[in-house]
């Protein structure tokens, strides 16, 4: 994003020559963040509860939508009575990940019997759950389950004893993190950081992983690491050639094998620019700046494939590569950056008869919807160059890397999701008339500038749905660990705390993950070593630096284990409730569900002296569990 790059300062940056820069691997056992604590659980969601869900019913269907709406106070009810009564969530789209269904009905003290059901389609249906010869009063339950691609969730009842009405308080649907969500970083810094230790505990003896940050950052969950290229690096204020090429082709060449070493996955992103390449500026590299069009294109093509071919040579195929850095306003500007009002960056400014004295692919969008025909003209004739430019990109990776993945990567700023539709209908139509399609549709996510983490839940989902047939990513997010006397930054709800950053970016992974139909393919967290940094230099050690515990979202994230964390009863007034001694466990590794034991504490003196609702603490082995007791009047309980 723009906002962040005129400077970039490099956190505690201390230059003392260690053997890191050899690249040299350094075995070592997993340890624990020093800095800070931070309560990271596994991530759960329920997808019933988002904007693209909805229910329907066999009848009653004017109210099904209760069931879904987060608030137990509300309730479906069907209109008659009767058995095979049904309800009917559809989650928008498959998932891959689901694992529980949790249920709550209207009334307390009732034997429910039902049967709950998944589906892929509507039509064929496999049960997941058969309550239908039950015979204790319960006001939920909560069901495991696993099966892949579902997309319908159907509870049907069989049968409510009593003058009892059917009826469903709350259905939640509850997804997990894939185990094919890629999450990673953009490291790039690593090129200017090799000489700088990232001890994982300084101070023991055993100092765990290290020496090289890219053994810490996979010690700790990373799988993937991007790195960015600039054409010739140059300083963003002069345009002047910088002393060390950080960043350039060349040493790209050298990170880019550092990580294939430790076997993570690898992005490259072409800035196809000399300096920082986003949304409000999008400089030309200063051997293309005097071409013709037709030679600037020629010269995308023939710098993306050669740089590509000498990464498969040396062994380091990227798993994906990014044709141009946020480029929802086109990139390679030129003569058009008149029209645009481009003011950044200064050398592109300064040096106006240099950079901005052929076309380019900058896209004039103050002509977006213009009734007047040279204006839609102009419009149209923009996009033309700039997808003829990112279609040579694209084409240069399909011939010199085929096995590498296409990502296009752009921005929906906050409210201008409309705009970011625009430019994947524009874009997408006109680089497949020339031939050529990407497999990634990425977007970069900052509460500052791109709106609150629900906010982002709609674009992805609205991408997803609109273009099926690609993959979708958030290519870069970040979130501070301090400043602003703690305070969230704007549009989020979490503060600037290590347990703040940690929540912000699992929150990402969770957006990620629930994008329907699997589509969401990874998150990257942007330079979490300089940038909302999620390191800290050690105090009192010379270039020595660890990670804080929010860094442990990469491995925390995802549940191995899933459990029966809510058990419902009922009993009678002055009645000691019946607990179970085991709830359910899924293991999803191999999906089986065990049973595992409960320490339940004590009721409470006088707990179900009066009609009402008691809670009772108890915990596993794999964590705590609730037993919600309805205290009624008469039996209950059986």
């Amino acid at each position: 994003m723009n906002s962040r790059r005129p400077a970039r300062v490099l956190v505690g940056l201390t230059t003392v020559a260690t053997l890191v820069s050899s690249g040299l691997l350094v075995v070592a056992g997993p340890a624990g963040a020093t800095f800070g604590t931070a309560d990271i659980k596994p991530i759960e969601s329920n997808i019933a509860a988002k904007p693209w869900s909805s229910a329907t019913a066999a009848s009653g269907s004017a109210t099904a939508g209760l069931a879904i709406d987060g608030d137990p106070a509300t309730s479906w009810r069907p209109d008659r009575a009767g058995a095979r009564q049904w309800l009917t969530v559809d989650l928008g789209g498959a998932y891959d990940n689901l694992r529980k269904v949790k249920v709550v009905f209207p009334e307390r003290g009732v034997v429910y019997r039902y049967v709950v059901e998944a589906s892929s389609d509507g039509r064929r249906w496999k049960t997941i759950a058969d309550k239908s010869h039950n015979r204790a009063a319960s006001r939920g339950e909560v069901h495991l389950f696993t099966r892949p691609a579902t997309r319908y969730v159907r509870l049907t009842f069989t049968g409510v004893p009593g003058h009892a009405q059917a009826g469903v308080s709350e259905i939640q649907v509850l997804n997990y993190l894939r185990d094919d969500l890629v999450l990673g970083a953009d490291l790039s810094w690593v090129d200017d950081h090799q000489d700088r230790q990232y001890w994982v505990d300084p101070l023991a003896a055993d100092r765990g992983a290290g020496p090289h940050q890219l053994d810490v950052v996979k010690d700790r969950g990373m799988q993937y690491a991007r790195l960015r290229v600039f054409n010739e690096p140059r300083s963003e204020s002069t345009g002047e050639p910088n002393a060390v090429p950080r960043q350039g082709p060349q040493r790209t060449l050298t990170s880019a094998q550092w990580i294939k070493q430790r076997d993570m996955g690898l992005g490259i992103d072409y800035h196809y620019a000399d300096s920082w390449a986003d949304p409000s500026k999008q400089p030309k590299p200063r051997a293309w700046a005097g071409l013709e069009f037709d030679d600037l294109n020629r010269a995308v093509y023939d710098f993306t494939a050669d740089h590509l071919r000498q990464l498969v040579r040396q062994g380091t195929t990227p798993d994906k590569v990014a044709v141009g850095n946020e480029i929802i306003n086109g990139f390679m500007y030129g003569s058009e950056a008149a029209l645009i009002g481009t003011v950044n960056p200064p050398y592109f400014v300064d040096q106006a008869d240099v950079y901005q004295s052929k076309p380019g692919g900058g896209l004039l969008w103050k002509y977006w919807g213009s009734t007047d025909a040279v204006e839609q003209q102009l419009y149209d004739q923009a996009w033309d160059r700039f997808t003829t430019l990112a279609a040579s990109g694209i084409k240069a990776v399909r011939d010199a890397s085929p096995k590498s993945k296409v990502e296009i990567h752009v921005i929906v700023n906050k409210d201008r999701l409309a705009k970011t539709m625009e430019f994947w209908h524009q874009f997408l139509t006109r680089v497949k008339a020339k031939g050529q399609n990407p497999d990634v549709l990425a977007i970069s996510y900052y509460s500052e500038w791109h709106g609150t983490p629900e906010a982002l839940d709609i674009n992805l989902n609205t991408m997803a749905t609109t273009y099926p047939d690609y993959e979708i990513d958030i290519a870069e997010t970040a979130y501070p660990a301090s400043g602003g006397d703690g305070s969230p930054m704007p549009n989020s709800p979490f503060p600037r705390t290590i347990q703040g950053q940690a929540d912000a970016i699992q929150r990402v992974f969770q957006a990620a993950n629930d994008v329907v139909d699997n589509k969401g393919a990874g998150v990257l967290v942007w330079e979490p070593v300089g940038y909302q940094t999620m390191f800290r230099a050690v105090p009192g050690l010379t270039n020595t630096w660890e990670p804080h515990a929010s860094i442990n979202v990469f491995n925390a994230s995802r549940a191995k284990h899933i459990l029966q964390d809510t058990v419902h009863t009922a009993t009678g007034v002055r009645a000691a409730p019946r607990l179970p001694s085991s709830v359910h466990l899924l293991t999803t590794a191999t999906d089986k569900i065990t049973h595992i034991p409960v320490r339940w504490q004590p009721l409470p003196a006088g707990a179900t002296d009066k009609p009402g609702e008691v809670t009772v603490a108890g915990m596993t082995d794999a964590g705590p569990v609730t037993a919600v007791i309805d205290v009624v009047t008469g039996r209950g309980g059986h």
